[in-house]
């Protein structure tokens, strides 16, 4: 079968029937699958009538009114009954014939699946999805990640690698170790940690031959680590190569280079080896007292079990590195660290004479660096694979943990008991609010305000006095109704044919039928059904008592509702006094993982102490974040993206963030500073290697551009042939051209600025008329810059001096401008343009460097020319947009949307309208990535191979493109969408080729990182005149369907 068969078989049914089948086996306790499908069919696909089908004595196909009465229990009703506790505590019987005990145990089944999408936003559908794309990348590969060789290839120009100013170095992604870049990122930003693995100097008897394997192995990696902090520290490189120290790592995790590690086994290898090369060098050092090793006192606690172990009790203590915690059923870190700190039964604890096992942890010492490990893993029993979960998990950037301190314990118990039994009361409000939201005996089930408005409205009607059905009479059809003589038959309805009308009493206005646009109501026909028969006095006692319970209803709902409020917030309050947040850590580091359990990408946030913000540490992009998307991205329930591990440090313990001060001066030490000195030498000699690299490079650009001079230079001495034909037009921005080059459109412009100023000013001196002339093209320029123009009409097009206008430019930049304007030799064609361009000429030799910055002249035509560029880039990738050439597109609009952006950077008027060229960017490569799954779907060789050319060489690099701005939500959903596309192909059978290809292809696809992979070159841009650009641009911005404002 071929892929594509299987991609046209898939429907929206067929992707929940999984999951029926699952709660159908649950329900019913039949295994075989068959049946259940069998059941499944028979039913329509109906959940409730396939457990009718299979747990009835008698099968027999339900009438439309049971049809209905179960359709009522569907999940997707508002009004579906939530069941309580008691349906918790009665055993239901399915093997009789009672609809009831079959509804309920619907009910039961479809609320816990409601429940779980309640607490996770995930539904069934979704996790088996996520199962099967599990099992099956695992099943397929080991190993689902990229290739360091296909994606991380540094930039030949080194001026690309070069760091800015003081921003934080990253680490080079040398083959699928992010989370590698992650954990050593969060060590190197605690200072303390990084003071003393900076002064770290091996053990005396140890330098010159490795006594054991400890030292033969923990000794290189902590010089390499050494050198990767200090380069970390002083690097001129925007990134640093780690692959020294990952090297050392590969052997103590006997993987080849291309399996990725758990940032959790990694952070424990780390510590141990860390702790053990302290461990020799605070040995050699003691003077007779116990050694102190750094790493112990750094990440490591205490805490006391406390606990009766079949009816006996205990305490220990043990030591704590990393606390693992549960995520699973918890919403909150509190919520984790409670159900970790308390096991069995508690109340065991207290009692003298019990049976019962349980225990308590209490923290007796915690480290200043205190990580929590969250266990997002979990195995899969049916799968035999790992699972990722990805329930939404919040924690604080504050974290108190005196509630967890053995000192506390007593008060920490007698608020544990107040608020458990806060709970059970909230559980019996809630109980009883249920009861008022899903009023009635049946399974569908209304809010008891709305039943008794219903009940009032029915009241309420004008009463009739007959039947619905006896009020009508077949031989006297009423007002708007058609004789019973004159119905056509059903089959001349299917056929169309109408019936022959018998002739009749000739009427003013024959009557047509038209059976499916007649919709009026008979006038005497009610809106709604009303009551027979009513008095006034009844009518009057039933409104005053609907009334009364209505508002005693209300009443009752709202004191509930207010009730649950007050207790949720005095259990959120409960360890707010001021005795129970005297330990306070603040979060330093979160660790995240995006992906699911075989596949995935790590990356850091970390916060910054002295700057005070969240910064994002991607592999080799360091940028800076905020609280919220680290909050988007680490919380879980968005996307596959959750933390993995938590690091928080002692808030009142300042050693571990403090900087670097001189003994003696007392002055701050930065940078180069702070390495001690065989460091400084070895930063000195890289930075002075990588100053090398940048110095080759220049140099030989200095001489590429020498030799094309040279070459140009000695093209120009060859004898132009003779030529009678006009003089071709100038170039223009678009293949950079000096600014005087003037355009045809541009000449007609100054010559009639020119011969205004002649005609108005009596005084023919050319230098008088030359400042008429600017001053009448700057008051037409200035006009166009400020009128409201349709984004077809962009006149910032026509001229630079609009575009500075608009960007509010120095006057003088706009002013030279005009002069060269002025000045440009090709006026020269008659005695008058030629005195003018000669005068203009002068003033321009006469300005002096301190008149006009030229620096900022040059940055400001720069913009200009850039803008030219992006308008073209736009302009051709739209044109092949339209034309469904999107292989040629995506290039054209990729360069628009990045050199837009970067205009947008320094003023909103710099460029077009962002969303404008957002939509089509993404819109383009929608089309090509649906392109590209179609020509995998046809199994054809060819086809299949170019369809992954245009993913591998068009899709994938542009991904991190879409990601980096993680603000527009629009492209991060279109990446998932690309993504969801060809994962889905991963559940259907296929031939082993294309299996083979597409397990190759999907770590590529998959993997998360923000990392820019620049094309080797952007597109040609054809030469192209002001007037044919000004013309192009203004047809495509009218031809597009979706037209937003320019931004202007």
């Amino acid at each position: 079968m071929t892929v594509e068969q299987n991609v046209l078989q898939q429907s929206t049914s067929q992707k929940h029937q999984q999951t029926f089948l699952n709660q159908l086996r649950e329900i019913t306790g039949i295994n075989d699958t068959q049946i259940l499908q069998q059941a499944l069919k028979d039913s329509n696909g109906n959940l409730e009538l396939a457990v009718a089908f299979l747990t009835a004595k008698n099968a027999k196909t339900p009438q439309q009114e049971e049809a209905t009465y179960y359709q009522t229990a569907l999940p997707g009703n508002d009004r579906y009954i939530s069941v309580g506790s008691q349906a918790d505590t009665n055993v239901i019987d399915l093997t009789g014939d009672d609809k009831d005990d079959l509804q309920r145990a619907i009910a039961l089944s479809l609320e816990e699946s409601n429940r779980a999408f309640r607490e996770t936003g995930i539904t069934d559908e979704e996790q088996a999805i996520s199962r099967v794309l599990e099992a099956s990348i695992a099943e397929n590969k080991a190993s689902l990640k990229r290739t360091h060789t296909e994606v991380w290839n540094d930039s030949p120009n080194p001026h690309d690698r070069k760091r800015q100013d003081n921003c934080p170095v990253g680490l080079k992604n040398v083959g699928n170790t992010c989370w590698f870049s992650a954990v050593i990122q969060s060590l190197f930003n605690l200072l303390e940690f990084r003071r003393l693995v900076l002064n770290y100097s091996p053990p005396a008897s140890a330098q010159d031959l490795p006594r054991n394997q400890k030292e033969h192995r923990n000794l290189p990696f902590m010089r390499e680590l050494r050198h990767l902090f200090a380069l970390l520290v002083g690097s001129k490189r925007k990134y640093v190569d780690p692959s020294r120290a990952v090297d050392i790592l590969k052997d103590a995790f006997k993987s080849n280079g291309s399996q990725q590690q758990d940032v959790s086994e990694f952070t424990h290898k780390l510590l141990d080896w860390l702790e053990d090369a302290f461990q020799m060098k605070a040995e050699e050092e003691r003077d007779g007292e116990k050694p102190k090793n750094p790493m112990l006192e750094l990440f490591y606690g205490r805490f006391l079990a406390v606990g009766v172990l079949e009816g006996k009790k205990f305490e220990n203590t043990e030591m704590f590195g990393q606390y693992p915690l549960q995520v699973n059923g918890f919403k909150d870190l509190h919520e984790c660290l409670e159900a970790a700190m308390i096991e069995g039964e508690i109340e065991s604890l207290h009692s003298e004479n019990s049976g019962k096992s349980g225990q308590e942890h209490w923290f007796t010492e915690l480290p200043p660096v205190l990580t929590f490990e969250l266990s997002r893993f979990e195995f899969n029993q049916a799968l035999g694979r790992p699972e990722k979960i990805h329930n939404k998990l919040e924690f604080p950037q504050v974290l108190y943990l005196d509630r967890y301190m053995h000192k506390n314990r007593d008060i920490t118990r007698i608020k544990r008991d107040e608020i458990k039994r806060l709970k059970e009361y909230l559980t019996v409000l809630q109980q009883r609010l249920e009861r008022y939201l899903s009023y009635g005996s049946g399974p569908k089930r209304f809010p008891l305000v709305d039943v008794l408005q219903y009940a009032l409205e029915f009241a309420s009607s004008k009463p009739v006095c007959t039947s619905p059905v006896d009020d009508i009479d077949a031989s006297s059809p009423p007002s708007g109704s058609l004789p019973a003589q004159t119905l056509p038959s059903p089959a001349e309805q299917q056929q169309g044919i109408p019936s022959e009308l018998p002739s009749t009493s000739p009427t003013p206005r024959s009557f047509i039928y038209k059976p499916f646009t007649q919709s009026r109501i008979p006038p005497d026909l009610p809106m709604h059904p009303a009551p027979r028969h009513i008095t006034e006095e009844e009518l009057s006692v039933l409104e005053g008592c609907l009334h009364r319970w209505r508002t005693e209803v209300e009443n009752d709902t709202r004191d509930l509702q207010e009730s649950i409020s007050r207790i949720h917030r005095t259990i959120e309050l409960m360890y707010s006094d001021k005795s129970m947040i005297q330990v306070p850590y603040r979060l330093h580091a979160v660790l995240v993982h995006e992906g699911q359990a075989n596949a995935g990408h790590y990356w850091a946030y970390i916060f910054d102490h002295h700057q005070e913000r969240w910064m994002k540490y991607n592999d080799i992009s360091v940028t800076k974040s905020t609280w919220e998307e680290l909050e988007r991205d680490s919380f879980g329930g968005y996307r596959n993206a959750s933390a993995y591990c938590l690091m928080y440090i002692n808030d009142k313990e300042q050693f571990l963030i403090q900087e670097d001060f001189h003994k003696e001066t007392g002055q701050k030490l930065v940078g180069m500073e702070t390495l001690p000195a065989d460091l400084r030498d070895f930063v000195r000699e890289d930075n002075q290697k990588f100053e090398r690299e940048l110095e080759d490079w220049d140099r030989q650009l200095a001489q590429n551009a020498l030799q094309e001079k040279m070459a140009a230079s000695l093209k120009g001495r060859e004898p132009a042939p003779p030529t009678t034909a006009a003089p071709a037009e100038e170039p223009e921005y678009l293949e950079q051209p000096s600014r005087s080059d003037v355009t045809k459109y541009l000449k007609e412009e100054t010559m009639r600025a020119i011969t205004k100023a002649s005609l108005e000013h009596e005084d023919k001196n050319p230098e008088t008329v030359l400042q008429l002339a600017i001053k009448l093209e700057y008051a037409r320029l200035l006009k166009l810059a400020q009128e409201d123009a349709p984004p077809e009409r962009d006149y910032r097009l026509q001229h630079a001096v609009v575009y500075f206008i608009q960007n509010q430019s120095p006057k003088r930049i706009i002013e030279r401008t005009l002069l060269e304007q002025f000045g440009n030799r090709t006026l020269s064609f008659d005695e008058r343009c030629r005195n003018i361009m000669k005068i203009a000429q002068a003033k321009l030799e006469m300005i002096k460097p301190e008149e006009v910055n030229m620096e900022e002249y040059e940055k400001w035509h720069q913009d200009y020319r850039s803008f030219r560029d992006t308008t073209a880039y736009l302009t051709v990738g739209l044109e092949h947009f339209q034309t469904k050439s999107y292989v040629e597109a995506i290039l054209y609009l990729i360069c628009a949307y990045q050199h837009n952006k970067e205009l947008l950077s320094k003023g909103p008027y710099r460029g077009h309208d962002e969303e404008l060229l957002s939509h089509y960017r993404r819109e383009c490569l929608l089309k090509l990535n649906e392109h590209a799954a179609e020509l995998f779907e046809s199994g054809d060789d060819q086809e299949v191979n170019n369809g992954l050319i245009i993913m591998n060489e068009l899709i994938v690099p542009c991904l991190p493109l879409l990601l980096v701005d993680e603000m527009e939500e629009k492209d991060i959903v279109a990446v998932e969408d690309m993504r969801n596309r060809w994962c889905s192909y991963l559940g259907q059978e296929m031939e082993s080729r294309l299996q083979e290809k597409l397990t190759d292809f999907l770590p590529k696809l998959l993997d998360c990182s923000t990392e820019m992979k620049g094309f080797s070159e952007p597109p040609k841009l054809p030469p192209c005149s002001t007037h044919e650009l000004c013309e192009r641009f203004a047809r495509i911005m009218l031809s597009l369907s979706r037209t937003p404002a320019d931004g202007r």
